[in-house]
């Protein structure tokens, strides 16, 4: 367990899972000299990331339904720093213009404005996202939906390193590297399937992507999260 008392919480809903296959050298370029991107299965992997988010907020503060629910969606890399295994954010959307600036401002993450809609139909999520920004469009549409029962990913498993992460990796204005910790119960995993219509989010970020992709489903999980915690610098 990190040191000292976990400072924030949150409930991740109806995620999906998509990963595909990257060269390590083109997610190379993507983070910091001394963070290492991680290769398993005889690959790196970037993972697309949307769900929903519930009680996301300060501890021992109540829940603020206009605050603190809203759907978010991250494109990320697998990474190590020091033998460390943690995540790296490519990029963040999401609909909430606070968190987005507070993400961005505290925890040093590049969060960004987005139009976003999810519908639930049955066992099926319907997502999409557009971004608000100008240039290219960046843009998820996809139907999603859970395809076996759950399960907890075996460690060594490529489920298990595409899933099990307690740290993540960010830079901070002043290009330090800095972590932020968390904890959580192991993921409750299915199996999935989707209808992607549209996915440019990896494109403008350098990283094609094609082919069928990896796919899991999670239907919750609660997490809790520490400080931003400087490395380097």
């Amino acid at each position: 367990m990190p040191a000292g008392r976990w400072i924030w919480r949150q409930r991740w809903l109806d995620l999906l899972f998509a990963h595909w296959r990257v060269p390590v050298a083109v997610a190379q370029q993507l983070v910091p000299h001394d963070v290492e991107v991680q290769e398993f299965d005889g690959s790196s992997w970037v993972g697309l990331v949307p769900f929903r988010m519930e009680d996301v907020m300060f501890r021992g503060v109540p829940e603020v339904p206009w605050l603190s629910q809203f759907p978010e969606m991250n494109l990320r890399l697998y990474v190590t720093y020091q033998g460390r295994p943690g995540v790296w954010f490519v990029s963040l959307d999401a609909t909430n213009p606070v968190a987005v600036w507070g993400a961005r401002q505290f925890a040093h993450l590049p969060y960004f404005d987005a139009t976003m809609n999810v519908q639930t139909k049955g066992d099926a999520i319907q997502y999409e996202s557009v971004r608000k920004t100008a240039g290219p469009r960046v843009a998820f549409r996809a139907s999603y939906w859970p395809t076996s029962p759950e399960f907890e990913a075996a460690p060594g498993s490529i489920e298990y390193c595409l899933t099990e992460r307690d740290r993540l990796y960010t830079i901070d204005a002043r290009k330090r590297l800095v972590t932020i910790d968390i904890q959580h119960r192991p993921w409750p995993l299915q199996r999935a399937a989707a209808d992607i219509h549209e996915n440019t989010v990896a494109d403008v970020q350098g990283l094609a992507v094609s082919g069928p992709p990896l796919l899991l489903f999670s239907r919750r999980l609660d997490v809790v999260g520490w400080a931003v915690e400087r490395l380097t610098g």
